[in-house]
């Protein structure tokens, strides 16, 4: 479900303390002329830091909030511990509830798409394949093709990188039970899938941030580097690798 937030200028401010009153204003006429994007998608591998930054730019923003039901999964814990015995439920469950949530997008051609996602409905073909033996993954894009899904096109991707040694430290660091029995091949697999996917992908302009050694939840040098990233960003595809001692 899209989880509404404060409108007030307010609440905005609130949320993004660390930045100057001049930011705060470019920031604002950027989203009252359309030229900030509306609708955000964060991706990239388990532990990366999606939802945390997802959550912090819909609360800057104002945006409505739309979050991957990981936790909702029943089969996930199993898929976890058994690996590729429960991959199909597990993929399947995500595929249905995702197609639930794409219907509550907005359309590409409503004036006002304000959203920001911690997922993109394509990344479930990341999963399948990389989870999913030949027959099962020819059953899932059968039911993924019949369900006929199209989702609305992000103004912008932000895809979060890093190694798997980072992601495996963070997994744990955020302590949920069923994570912790994630081992490092799986986490490097990932990522390279991930790589290969954005490699080729062109549907939305994307930028591509090194998130190694970056903290948007706590530092907020780091979270308005990459806003006034964004709100500098021209093309298709760029890349913010700051030196985070620089920040």
């Amino acid at each position: 479900m899209s989880t509404p937030l404060p409108t007030s200028q307010d609440a905005s401010a609130e949320a993004f303390k660390g930045a100057s009153s001049g930011l705060l204003q470019i920031l604002e006429a950027a989203k009252n002329n359309k030229s900030f994007p509306q609708y955000l998608a964060i991706e990239g591998p388990i532990g990366v830091g999606k939802t945390t930054l997802a959550k912090k730019l819909a609360e800057l923003l104002n945006y409505p909030l739309l979050l991957e039901p990981v936790t909702e999964n029943p089969f996930l814990d199993r898929f976890y511990a058994e690996g590729t015995n429960q991959a199909l439920p597990t993929q399947l469950f995500f595929l249905l509830q995702r197609a639930k949530q794409v219907q509550d997008m907005p359309g590409n051609d409503l004036l006002d798409r304000a959203l920001v996602t911690d997922f993109m409905i394509e990344k479930d073909d990341i999963f399948a394949t990389l989870t999913l033996d030949p027959a099962e993954l020819d059953l899932y894009r059968q039911i993924h093709d019949s369900l006929e899904l199209a989702p609305p096109r992000p103004d912008l991707v932000i895809y979060l990188q890093a190694p798997a040694r980072i992601l495996r430290q963070r997994v744990f660091r955020r302590g949920i039970d069923f994570e912790q029995s994630i081992n490092i091949d799986y986490l490097e697999a990932l990522a390279d899938s991930y790589a290969g996917f954005f490699h080729y992908y062109d549907d939305a302009p994307v930028l591509i941030v090194n998130a190694a050694e970056i903290d948007f939840a706590n530092n907020e040098d780091h979270f308005n580097a990459l806003l006034k990233h964004i709100l500098q960003m021209e093309g298709t595809r760029q890349f913010f690798n700051p030196n985070p001692t620089l920040l």
